[in-house]
């Protein structure tokens, strides 16, 4: 099975905001898509400097499944050797939004999938503490899914991070024993900075989702574009823009993928 991701090389920016407990958007200007003829591009932030950040974006290779790519979260992915004997691998990005959406990549078939479970825990507790658990139905073909935080969770807070997980037992050969998949990762939500918020005031939902990339919150630009894309799933205009919104984190593959409902 091919398993190939690109990693996000970091340098340093001084007009990034580097302490991971901010809660405010990096403060930097870009101006709306409409007036640039530029592909739209996730500018990646500094990613958070500890440990707990680390994650798996892409599930392993089941057993007896013809798939050409592995499950997968939608999210950026970030290599740090920093004092650490190996890389770390953290998958990892930003929100504005109390409940977001996160997106990921089922490569099975609906049959093949016994059960689905999505977990989101709050990162900065010890122990851990479990804030949304809840089994997932199964798409009815392969594809690229949404799973929304639901309106009676507890909202994200700023600056807080938090530990998602998504599970998936499979079962493509009957003389197998079922195989249980997984991607994890991370989400932080915080505030807009000014200038943005001022942006976003007169932008159309395409020039929202650059804007997002642009000033690094993920989790919105990917939404953004992936709603748009879900209503007017013939627009050239649109497919060009998610090919390189996933290109500019290593998605590129998944790229052609269906966006299922």
């Amino acid at each position: 099975m091919k398993k190939s991701f690109r990693k996000i090389q970091l340098t340093v920016v001084f007009n990034f905001i580097a302490l991971f407990g901010s809660v405010v958007v990096p403060i930097y200007w870009m101006v709306p898509t409409a007036a640039r003829n530029t592909p739209i591009k996730f500018v990646p932030p500094p990613p958070p400097p500890d440990r707990g950040a680390a994650g798996t974006r892409g599930g392993a290779a089941s057993r007896g499944c013809s798939t050409d790519q592995p499950m997968t979260a939608l999210v950026p992915i970030y290599e740090e050797t920093t004092n650490q004997a190996n890389p770390v691998t953290k998958v990892w990005g930003l929100t504005t939004v109390e409940l977001p959406t996160f997106w990921f990549f089922i490569p099975y078939q609906k049959a093949s999938i016994k059960t689905m479970e999505f977990v989101v825990k709050d990162g900065t507790t010890k122990p851990s503490q479990t804030l949304y658990r809840s089994s997932v139905t199964p798409p009815q073909e392969p594809g690229i899914i949404s799973i929304k935080l639901p309106s009676n969770v507890n909202s994200l807070q700023v600056g807080k991070t938090y530990n998602w997980f998504l599970k998936v037992r499979v079962e493509c050969n009957p003389q197998l024993p079922p195989q249980l998949e997984y991607v994890e990762g991370w989400v932080q939500r915080v505030y807009p900075n000014s200038k943005l918020v001022d942006s976003l005031k007169g932008a159309t939902q395409q020039q929202k989702a650059a804007l997002y990339a642009e000033n690094s919150i993920w989790y919105d630009a990917l939404t953004t574009l992936a709603k748009l894309r879900l209503d007017k799933p013939k627009d050239t205009s649109l497919m060009a823009d998610w090919n390189s919104l996933l290109k500019s984190v290593g998605l590129e593959t998944l790229a052609k993928e269906p966006l299922v409902r």
